[in-house]
């Protein structure tokens, strides 16, 4: 009985005609992104156990019946694997977060200004398979020194942010954008309040 080779496709096709079980024999091929399809689609795999009728010969020369046909097998199993994506790809795709609704909490390193309010949110991470981290972050009336271990552009939303260094002082308003290089050391500042999104670069930015 010739052995069958079961493919995303093929299940994808199961599922349009509301079939919910595939049931498959001793030797039939299942590609991995099929199993990963089925699982999405709630269609449950069966594999039968019972062994062949008769006894097949195993013939172990390359050039045999039984050697060339898993030859065969394992090589549309390596071209079907080729259809499933790449680790780099971002676990579930596309990542939104509801920037509106966010609650951020206070700044989580310790930075001596217990006056200041200011607050953090990493809204977007590695464990996103991003290589690099998004965020906002808040500030009131004040200021502190920090120094950048990364790469960083910020986005200002509200308020008046300033990022003062020793070659001067940038102001940063609403729609204004700025990009702070790795190493560098500066203190972020505002007279009133300020809140702006930040990129960062690598995405491991707090180490």
């Amino acid at each position: 009985m010739p052995k069958k080779c079961y493919t995303a496709q093929d299940i994808k096709q199961l599922a349009a005609q509301k079939i919910l079980e595939l049931r498959v024999q001793k030797g039939d091929l299942v590609t991995p992104l099929a199993r990963d399809q089925a699982r999405e689609m709630g269609l449950r795999i069966i594999e039968s156990e019972a062994a062949p009728s008769q006894p097949q010969q195993s013939l172990a020369s390359p050039g045999g019946v039984g050697g060339l046909e898993e030859q065969v097998r394992q090589i549309v199993a390596n071209l079907l694997e080729s259809e499933k994506p790449t680790p780099s790809s971002p676990p579930g795709g596309v990542v939104h977060v509801d920037g509106r609704s966010l609650t951020m909490p206070a700044f989580p390193f310790e930075i001596n200004r217990p006056e200041m309010d200011v607050r953090l949110e990493d809204v977007i991470t590695a464990k996103h398979g991003s290589p690099v981290a998004a965020g906002f972050m808040s500030l009131h009336k004040g200021s502190f020194p920090w120094t950048l271990t990364y790469d960083e552009v910020q986005f200002v939303i509200e308020g008046e942010l300033h990022l003062i260094t020793e070659k001067g002082t940038k102001i940063g308003k609403p729609g204004d954008v700025l990009f702070v290089p790795k190493g560098t050391s500066l203190t972020f500042s505002t007279p009133q309040w300020a809140k702006f999104l930040y990129v960062t670069y690598p995405a491991e930015w707090s180490g």
